[in-house]
């Protein structure tokens, strides 16, 4: 990957969401009042792992590129740390596009969305509410949280959880992911290659130091993805182009599932399907130039008004 982007210099940056959480980035700027590509990253993925070199892409192509942290996680504020809530996170990214729309080197009317796994959800969710956006890039979203047959068990956990911290207890956090590539909500293709792969991820990720990470997330994220509905969400996309890249080889968040979601989408859309590749491949693997190359023509399309 490194050889595709330029040697780039991103700088540290801040912004504030309607409730005073200070979320922290990096921002890749260039010259001139050009277009913006927000980048949200995977499921307790920090800022760090894998999409920098993706955002020097972009920005070697004279898109401005705000990578962040999401609320609790990595470098961002946010209590209980490393609790997801998809919801929070799509309102988070809203103020998010507010304050990059204020940025000198931004032009306000030319800001697409980029997301990946996790964060592909939550920027479809995102674009569901918020229409000042040119376009949303959902690279393997991942669109469903808590399995039928672990419902009860997780959630029995949760509310226990819940009031051992009504009686001031700490919240209870675990791996996202156990040595089996399992988890209490049977996500991420949890007990089976996509969870072992996750697992993986994670292990990469604390072995390399990045110093905010943490591989443990808030028992509570269970709960607040739950209560999520991506998927009725991204059906309310109205006018706001989608491109969907999609990994045939997908072990963490079935490829059927997200097809099945594309072809609901009632907007200007545009699918990638990416053979050969896996979830946490996509990016990296041989063919992710050729996926780059259609993510940019899309972008300038999207920017033109010109996805069918």
């Amino acid at each position: 990957m490194g050889s595709l982007g330029t040697l780039s210099r991103h700088e540290d940056i801040e912004c504030k969401t309607i409730d005073g959480i200070t979320i922290r980035g990096w921002l890749f700027p260039v010259a001139g009042r050009a277009p913006a590509i927000i980048m949200s990253h995977g499921f307790n993925c920090v800022k760090e792992m894998t999409l920098p070199d993706i955002a020097e892409y972009f920005q070697s192509l004279g898109y401005n590129v705000l990578l962040y942290d999401a609320r609790s996680v990595g470098a961002s504020d946010g209590m209980p740390r490393n609790q997801l809530n998809p919801l929070q996170m799509a309102e988070d990214l809203s103020d998010i596009i507010t304050h990059v729309s204020t940025l000198q080197s931004v032009d306000p009317r030319r800001v697409l969305l980029w997301g990946m796994s996790f964060g592909g959800m939550v920027s479809g969710c995102t674009a569901a509410i918020d229409h000042r956006i040119k376009g949303v890039i959902m690279v393997c979203p991942l669109l469903s949280f808590v399995r039928l047959d672990r419902r009860k068990a997780v959630f029995k956990q949760c509310i226990k959880d819940r009031v051992s911290q009504s009686r001031g207890n700490e919240p209870f956090s675990l791996q996202p992911f156990t040595p089996q590539g399992d988890n209490p909500a049977g996500f991420g293709g949890a007990g089976g290659p996509g969870g072992i792969e996750a697992y993986n991820l994670m292990q990469s990720a604390a072995q390399l130091d990045h110093p905010t990470f943490r591989d443990r997330i808030a028992l509570q994220t269970y709960v607040k993805m739950a209560l999520a509905r991506p998927k009725e969400l991204l059906e309310m996309i109205d006018g706001v182009p989608v491109m969907m890249i999609i990994p045939e080889l997908d072990d963490i968040s079935p490829p059927e599932e997200q097809r099945e979601a594309f072809e609901k989408l009632q907007t200007p859309k545009r699918m990638y399907w990416a053979r050969g590749a896996g979830h946490l491949s996509i990016m990296t693997g041989d063919g992710c130039v050729d996926i780059l190359k259609a993510t940019n023509q899309f972008c300038q399309d999207a920017l033109n008004g010109a996805v069918e």
